[in-house]
């Protein structure tokens, strides 16, 4: 029996350096209006970021972090007080800034491993939480792209930060593999191939490969912004795969596989 059709999680990053988005997003009015738009059409969540966590990517302040994504909740939350909202951060200071602002879910990367506060924060702010893999911060981390079995190793790293996180007093938990966070080709390949295997962990799924790298070296497109299609093929031959969340970039293309899935499926 076919899945229900994943929530859509739109990717809004309010980043001068977004590996594919670039500087689209740093007009709050341009942001605002793009989640707004998104929400009119059918999104269930708007992930907003303030720094890029591309490979080889720095890290950005603090304050300028918040400084990025603040006047953009915000910005939402003057037009509409119903579309989830993530924050998609590592650091605990903006998750707790952004979710007083409006913010519903906190999106880490990190899986809590970045940020020693990030549970005890989550956990008093009462909101769900998403663990995703990564070895290491972005600027190292495809430095680290060493496994002695990729979805073995995966599910165990998020195994044991879900337990320490449950130790904390939270309890939503969604799970991210992290594909193309420290992660070769061959690495990506698996973890999507066995994706249902994660199932074992008994929380929702989130898959993000949204204009990932390994699309191109999969089909050799080069540019980000022309692997939607691709992003979207993967995405409708796992549809029959215990998948709950969908990370993606290019929205339209998704509200359009829910129509038709839900059509003719």
């Amino acid at each position: 029996m076919m899945q229900a059709f994943p929530k859509i999680m739109c990717i809004l990053n309010a980043t001068p350096d977004s590996f594919s988005d670039g500087d689209r997003f740093e007009n709050v009015d341009n942001a605002v209006e793009f989640a707004l738009h998104a929400a009119e059409r059918g999104v269930d969540i708007i992930d907003i970021g303030g720094e890029s966590t591309r490979p080889g990517s720095e890290a950005v302040a603090e304050q300028e972090e918040l400084d990025r994504v603040i006047p953009i909740i915000e910005g939402i939350r003057r037009h509409n007080a119903n579309i989830s909202l993530s924050i998609d951060t590592y650091k605990s200071a903006v998750a707790h800034d952004a979710v007083k602002s409006g913010a519903n879910i906190v999106n880490d990367i990190s899986a809590g491993t970045f940020d020693e506060k990030m549970f005890e924060i989550v956990a008093n702010l009462k909101v769900p939480i998403i663990l995703m893999h990564t070895p290491s911060p972005p600027r190292t981390m495809q430095m680290n792209a060493n496994y002695t079995d990729v979805v073995t190793d995966v599910k165990e790293f998020l195994r044991n930060r879900i337990q320490v996180a449950e130790s904390f007093g939270i309890n939503e938990i969604i799970i991210d593999p992290g594909i193309g966070f420290g992660k070769k080709y061959e690495h990506n390949i698996e973890l999507i191939r066995k994706i249902d295997e994660f199932g074992e962990l008994n929380r929702p799924i989130l898959l993000g490969i949204s204009r990932k790298s390994f699309l191109g070296q999969l089909t050799g497109i080069l540019s980000p912004t022309e692997r939607d299609v691709a992003t979207i093929l993967l995405h409708s031959l796992l549809l029959r795969n215990n998948i709950e969340y969908i990370r993606i970039h290019n929205f339209e293309l998704a509200i359009q596989l829910k129509m038709i899935k839900n059509e003719i499926f």
